[in-house]
């Protein structure tokens, strides 16, 4: 149901969101571009993956990435990275000798990898309101950075890792996990209601949330529109297998969002 000071869903009735990190808080395709754009550097001039940004390539290497969590799900993701950033080096672009020097340092990188302008202002507002957790495929020693280093002062009551669940996202697995330690950890239910996950990735996040029948909000950060260059897949092509009930460009207009609602809550 709409709030009745607002065109949205009603927010008030959560005790606690769920978010995905990497893409949702912290700006992943930049860091993830920069150290493609080390490769695709290194190729002709006239390479169709030698462009700038090097979209394409970003994303040819996120579906190796993919294949390897698929593969290979106890396998951290920072060794993931290494992996499949070595792979595609020398098998796709062709360049045997550079990749060594990059593989290591790439699978370290996404905890240097810098949060959205919005994300902690936002999550400075919406933990007055509920309790906060993180559901990442990122590996341990990453997200640690992450949270300790480039997202506080917010604080999360709790952070779930692929590396914790031996599984990666899109699997229910991991979104099981995430229940049961809600519930054991936070005192949330996620069976009466309480919990609402926040992510980018349709693929990852918004496919399984259907599934699993877990209200979700949508921070599209452009990828509502056809020419989005994200990987977390196209909303035309997904559209029915997503069902989130809140579309939102930015974590900081969706807590804006949820501070309107809570104040109109408080006056009524």
């Amino acid at each position: 149901m709409a709030s009745k000071s607002s065109k949205y869903p009603d927010l008030t009735g959560f005790k606690a969101l769920s978010f995905d990190c990497y893409g949702t808080l912290i700006d992943w395709e930049t860091g993830f571009l920069s150290t493609v754009k080390i490769l695709t550097s290194q190729l002709p001039s006239s390479h169709p993956l030698n462009t700038d940004p090097p979209i394409e390539a970003m994303r040819r290497l996120n579906t190796l990435t993919r294949t390897y969590e698929e593969n290979q799900p106890t396998l951290p993701y920072n060794e993931i990275l290494a992996e499949s950033i070595t792979k595609f080096a020398r098998e796709e672009l062709k360049l045997p000798g550079l990749p060594d020097s990059i593989a290591e340092p790439f699978g370290n990188s996404p905890g240097t990898w810098v949060p959205f302008a919005d994300t902690i202002p936002g999550l400075l507002k919406l933990q007055k309101y509920y309790k906060l957790a993180i559901l990442s495929n990122v590996d341990n020693i990453n997200i640690t950075a992450t949270v300790d280093q480039r997202l506080a002062p917010a604080r999360f009551d709790a952070v779930y890792t692929a590396q914790d669940i031996g599984s990666y996202k899109p699997s229910h697995r991991n979104f099981e996990y995430l229940f049961e330690h809600a519930r054991a950890d936070l005192g949330v239910d996620r069976d009466k209601g309480e919990l609402l996950h926040v992510a980018r990735s349709l693929v990852a996040d918004h496919v399984p949330a259907k599934e699993l029948g877990l209200p979700s909000v949508w921070i599209s950060r452009g990828g509502e529109r056809e020419d989005a260059r994200g990987v977390g897949g196209s909303y035309s092509e997904l559209k029915d297998k997503v069902a989130f009930g809140w579309r939102f460009d930015t974590l900081g207009d969706f807590a804006n969002e949820v501070e309107r609602q809570f104040a109109a809550k408080q006056k009524s």
